[in-house]
């Protein structure tokens, strides 16, 4: 018998503002969301938001996407902040 089907607000590091951004984006299932492209919903929020996103939000949406692409992900790489220093480690802004 297949498992309960997960839900965005079930994946860690996602809280009500995070729910709220993928709303703008239109995603609404974790199965939408693991067809994304982090820095490409990134930029597409900036626009839709009309305001300039802090850099973590980044970090977020790759913690998320990797979470909606594998149930088992590591627990330390479901955290934003690992994807934070993942991001600084290879000199991306």
């Amino acid at each position: 018998m297949p498992g309960k089907a997960r839900k965005l607000e079930d994946l860690i590091s996602i809280g009500p503002a995070m729910l709220r951004d993928f709303k703008l984006l239109g995603i609404c299932s974790v199965k939408q969301l693991a067809l994304q492209d982090p820095r490409k919903m990134y930029e597409k929020l900036e626009r839709v938001a009309a305001q300039h996103m802090d850099i973590c939000v980044l970090d977020t949406l790759c913690a998320a996407v990797a979470q909606a692409r594998n149930p088992r992900l590591a627990a330390e790489k479901c955290q934003w902040w690992w994807w934070s220093a993942k991001r600084k480690r290879e000199g991306k802004k």
